[in-house]
């Protein structure tokens, strides 16, 4: 068996290089943000889930974005906190997959959620007395499903093609599993597999991207058309947030991607990057909606209190 047709079961994730004194305590502050973000995401989805008055399309397709922050924190964090205590970096080839595929699922599930949510806001303050005739619940279910459709037909696509290869190295650059650094461990030509990852790079987070410009620009033009301060405020008040999420999302994509074409760019920002694209969104998420958006905050306070037996 030749190095390029070589299979290896098992492959090495980056050293974390903690000192011993650091093992335990990185092991409780990464524990404790794992169990304390998926509380905040989980609360989330039970508020928008068994409130009323939040059966709405934005809060409706805003309950997309815990959901793909679940799946990323369960994918990541149990077998980072393992390796932690271990000092073991090795992870199964399978289970590398598996870890790619989930996390992937989980940036286009997140981009094009977000994407939708710049659509849904576009309506909402340039048309909104059409708002309720345009989205209505069969028109947000029909997105909603089309947006978990397309990111499993994505990366089922994405990583059928990377698994007929064989690996022949068994180092991975990075401090999880990804398309880019898995491909890293072929010897094969993978040209076809690079410029296809390439195109639904582009195509999700530029498409994502067109959308959200054109919904904001629509909704700037309105704004100073028709000069109201209730449209200005309910624009700052819903779309802030929005774009925030957005904005990051976007910028640690991308700078981490680039950082994996380019040879010369230092292993530790890619690392760095990549870790932020993992840990800042499912924890910022739930605060920055959970706080600036007042109808999900009074009835996330209100959620707590009946569940802790503050109320009667």
């Amino acid at each position: 068996m030749t190095a390029n047709e070589s299979s290896l079961d098992f492959v090495s994730l980056a050293a974390l290089d903690l000192p011993p004194m650091l093992i335990y305590p990185a092991f409780i502050f990464g524990l404790f943000t794992f169990l304390i973000t998926i509380f905040c995401n989980v609360v989330v989805i039970a508020v928008i889930a068994f409130s009323k008055d939040l059966q709405k399309p934005m809060f409706l397709l805003m309950v997309n974005l815990p959901i793909g922050d679940i799946i990323a924190l369960i994918a990541f964090f149990p077998q980072f906190l393992i390796s932690i205590v271990t000092q073991n970096r090795l992870i199964t080839y399978n289970a590398c997959m598996s870890q790619a595929f989930f996390l992937h699922f989980y940036g286009g599930a997140n981009i094009f959620t977000l994407s939708v949510m710049a659509y849904d806001r576009y309506i909402a303050i340039c048309a909104p007395l059409r708002y309720n005739a345009i989205m209505t619940p069969q028109k947000v279910i029909q997105l909603i499903f089309w947006i978990w459709f397309f990111c499993v037909a994505m990366m089922f696509s994405v990583f059928l093609q990377l698994a007929r290869f064989k690996i022949c190295r068994s180092k991975i650059v990075d401090l999880y599993c990804n398309n880019p650094s898995i491909m890293k461990l072929i010897c094969n030509n993978t040209a076809v597999n690079n410029y296809y990852g390439l195109f639904t790079l582009i195509l999700s987070l530029g498409g994502s991207s067109l959308v959200v410009i054109y919904s904001y620009t629509q909704i700037l033009f309105t704004c100073v058309k028709t000069n109201q301060a209730d449209a200005w405020h309910k624009a700052i008040q819903t779309c802030g947030t929005h774009l925030v999420s957005f904005l990051l999302f976007q910028v640690f994509t991308m700078i981490s991607f680039l950082a994996h074409r380019f040879q010369n760019a230092p292993a530790s920002l890619r690392q760095i990057l990549g870790l932020c694209i993992l840990i800042f969104p499912p924890v910022l998420d739930p605060i920055i909606y959970g706080l600036k958006v007042q109808e999900l905050r009074l009835n996330i306070v209100r959620f707590l209190k009946k569940t802790l037996g503050l109320t009667k």
